[in-house]
């Protein structure tokens, strides 16, 4: 399994693609996803909610469980993704490209713990031993 190099990574195994230097924008891997199974219902925050870091924010549930989604980083909600409220399996079938949120960071240093997609990758195989 590759991993896109543009984008950072979470051990919660979410993705974060930088926007610019206060905005993100976050998802779930494909891990997560191939884990999940699939997906059939995406639950996400309002707009202006607020986000603390390795909190959770939202849910996903396939069928087989259900995943909490947690923030990357402390901030606001500025925009979710509706169309996963109507097609969640976007997630099984573009997982990079099914954003859930974007959010206007607070605190960016929190944004340096993420990891790269070699750290990640390397994550990924030591929790699958």
């Amino acid at each position: 399994m590759t991993y896109p190099k543009e984008l950072k990574y979470t051990q919660d195994h979410e993705w974060v693609k930088i926007i610019d230097d206060n905005t993100i924008e976050v998802g779930i891997t494909q891990f997560a996803a191939e884990q999940l199974g699939d997906i059939v219902e995406v639950t996400l925050p309002d707009v202006d909610e607020d986000t603390t870091v390795h909190e959770a924010f939202g849910t996903v549930d396939s069928v087989k469980t259900a995943a909490d989604i947690k923030a990357p980083a402390t901030g606001r909600i500025t925009e979710t993704n509706e169309s996963l409220l109507d097609a969640p399996e976007m997630v099984n079938e573009a997982p990079y490209e099914a954003w859930m949120v974007r959010i206007k960071v607070t605190a960016s240093s929190e944004l340096d713990e993420l990891l790269d997609a070699t750290a990640y990758s390397s994550f990924v195989a030591e929790q699958e031993e």
